[in-house]
């Protein structure tokens, strides 16, 4: 399954009051695994960057004079995208901007239906809690230190770590399985862990192991995991 974490920066928040993307960021997954594969492009807006936008991204009008107009990228763009699922932050923002830039070049819209917003999964998942990329990074010990002005790609890459543990943990797209290659399917249905060969060594002190033993002690039959 393959899926494109993506995020963009504008001029601002209304592509119908001539607002225009600025960059696209897009991150591949492949079965809920970055692949290294990335897509990013700065464009040139047509128009002059407010102070409120570039104190959020910090593109401003001289570096993006000479970038890429949408028209000259927006196929490499729907190359990359395809038909997969495009996971986005706050879907709905991205998707009117990225549709109306393709109207404009007489392109087909992307449809909603093929954007998955993490923005509601969070709320679903922590009702009432911080869902901002920001918040979800401190919830889930994501490092985004590096993430002082937004950017398209970092945010994307970021993104990308949040969308994974959303879904449960950043190995969830891993098999964890015994190698039965040589295994006939009766026991590979039989498979279980096997007990590790040393035992790990405890971490109780001498005396956390003693005060355990008098309160275990103390509690007579109650201690189900004494009796035989």
């Amino acid at each position: 399954m393959r899926e494109v974490v993506l995020d963009t920066e504008t001029t601002g928040f209304e592509p119908s009051q001539g607002d225009r993307i600025v960059e696209i960021g897009a991150v591949e997954l492949l079965n809920h695994m970055p692949t290294g594969r990335t897509y990013h492009q700065y464009i040139c807006p047509q128009r002059a960057m407010p102070k409120s936008a570039f104190e959020v991204h910090g593109l401003g009008d001289e570096f993006l004079s000479d970038k890429p107009l949408f028209k000259d990228i927006a196929q490499a763009f729907i190359d990359f995208v395809g038909d997969s699922q495009m996971v986005i932050h706050n879907a709905s923002f991205d998707m009117k901007f990225l549709n109306a830039e393709l109207k404009m070049v007489s392109r087909p819209e992307l449809p909603m239906s093929q954007s998955l917003d993490t923005l509601a999964i969070a709320r679903k998942k922590f009702p009432g809690a911080n869902a901002s990329l920001d918040g979800l990074c401190r919830r889930f010990g994501i490092d985004n230190s590096s993430r002082t002005l937004h950017g398209a790609l970092l945010d994307s890459e970021i993104l990308a770590e949040v969308y994974l543990e959303l879904l449960g943990g950043r190995q969830s797209g891993f098999v964890l399985a015994a190698d039965t290659s040589t295994q006939d399917s009766a026991s590979n249905d039989a498979w279980r862990p096997r007990p590790r060969p040393t035992a790990l060594a405890t971490k109780l002190t001498k005396e956390e192991a003693a005060a355990h033993e008098t309160f275990v002690k103390g509690m007579g039959d109650g201690a189900i995991w004494t009796k035989q």
